[in-house]
């Protein structure tokens, strides 16, 4: 069965061998020191540079359709025969948005709510971006579904980094 696996920056070499991912989609800012875990080869491997926020700031990247369509585009072409990780640096909102978009873009029959149902089961940490979760909501057509599926399970449990967690795919 097809699995999502997210994680904080900090647990991605561990995470990726734990699990046999052939496949990672890194969201972090621009600058961020990254290696790709040697077991990735590097087209299986996609950086998203652009900031957690949902708001401009200044010297910030705000989330837009180009950052969301990156996550589909990678998300699509990822075979699902071995795990796909998703991070972000803490592992709580842009890599917990990315997984419950692919979740919902690679099962466009399931629920929406029933997706972030299984994302917060999965992780008490999870606060995915809201303006990522809208961007996605609007481009796979969910009618406001994702957004308000997202708002109903409301902020994770407050954290410094999340703790590795798995979402399976039908």
């Amino acid at each position: 069965m097809p699995s999502l696996h997210v994680c904080p920056l900090s647990r991605l070499p561990e995470t990726v061998a734990a699990t046999g991912a052939s496949h990672v989609l890194t969201l972090v800012n621009f600058g961020t020191p990254l290696e790709r875990p040697a077991l990735i080869d590097a087209e299986n491997h996609a950086v998203i540079g652009v900031s957690d926020i949902a708001e401009p700031r200044d010297g910030h990247v705000l989330p837009a359709d180009e950052h969301v369509a990156g996550i589909l585009a990678f998300a699509r072409a990822w075979p699902r025969d071995k795990p796909l990780v998703i991070h972000c640096y803490a592992g709580i909102s842009r890599s917990t948005a990315a997984a419950y978009i692919a979740a919902c873009a690679l099962a466009p029959e399931r629920d929406e709510g029933a997706i972030a149902d299984a994302l917060r089961a999965a992780s008490p940490s999870a606060t995915p971006n809201p303006l990522f979760v809208a961007i996605a909501d609007r481009m796979l057509d969910r009618d406001g579904r994702m957004v308000a599926a997202i708002g109903r399970i409301g902020r994770g449990a407050e954290a410094f980094e999340g703790t590795p967690f798995c979402l399976t795919l039908p």
